[in-house]
């Protein structure tokens, strides 16, 4: 993928994996487009980096990806690269979890990991499809292969999307419209909370290593340990996810 030249629309780019992307974007030489839920964050944005584009949006709802798909396409017809970034992960025990209650609270995260990047990738893609060169990236995780029990929904709405980022990809083979897949590691961001992730990789080196891949032409990247969880063999994968209740269980159990 080349990535220079480009206009490209980050969704949950205001902080985290999604900012950190928008900045090398930019420092290439591409124009920037970012959305998020919250306009105080957006904002800080701004004042960071004047050429970036910012627009409140919440992708959990249906109405608003409908209008931000619109706005963006009439106000930057240029626009040729779409990366589904905005995700939620929320650490459940499904034994205490009041579903009667709070089902509105557990629904957004899977509107937000799923419902949101299946349907702006199926309102791009016709648009993009138009074009020379275009790309939509898709940013799944490693839990989409190796599910963590901490996060069962999370790890739920990232193997969905993975599956969905495969049939896309060969529906749009015979088009100019690239799908890649990022699947990150557990990344030092606050994703889920601060503090639960200062134990992942470093944020710049990991998004480093995704844009060397990109850079590469590669539909699938991978970082550190994502890396090998995405090859895994259905008996591995039962092997890892063992190892990893063993080591979270203690917490889990106390923290729930």
């Amino acid at each position: 993928m080349k990535l220079s030249g480009n206009t490209i629309l980050i969704t949950g780019g205001g902080s985290g994996i999604g900012l950190a992307f928008a900045e090398r974007f930019i420092k290439a030489g591409s124009k920037v487009i970012v959305c998020g839920r919250r306009e105080n964050v957006l904002q800080n944005v701004k004042e960071k980096f004047p050429s970036i584009v910012t627009r409140v949006v919440d992708v959990s709802i249906e109405s608003e990806r409908v209008e931000l798909f619109d706005w963006v396409t009439a106000n930057y017809p240029e626009l040729n690269v779409l990366v589904n970034n905005a995700g939620i992960q929320q650490r459940i025990n499904v034994l205490n979890a009041d579903v009667k209650k709070d089902w509105g609270y557990f629904n957004k995260e899977i509107n937000t990991n799923i419902e949101a990047p299946f349907h702006l990738s199926m309102l791009f893609a016709p648009f993009f499809a138009t074009k020379e060169d275009a790309s939509i990236i898709n940013v799944t995780s490693g839990l989409a292969f190796t599910p963590a029990m901490f996060a069962p929904i999370y790890s739920a709405t990232k193997a969905a999307l993975h599956s969905f980022t495969m049939s896309l990809r060969y529906q749009l083979s015979d088009t100019s419209v690239k799908v890649i897949e990022v699947a990150p590691p557990a990344v030092n961001t606050d994703l889920g909370g601060v503090g639960l992730h200062t134990f992942g990789e470093p944020l710049d080196a990991f998004a480093d290593g995704i844009f060397k891949g990109l850079e590469e032409g590669k539909k699938e990247i991978g970082y550190g340990t994502s890396v090998d969880a995405m090859r895994m063999s259905r008996d591995e994968i039962d092997q890892h996810v063992a190892k990893m209740y063993d080591i979270f269980k203690t917490q889990f159990n106390s923290d729930n």
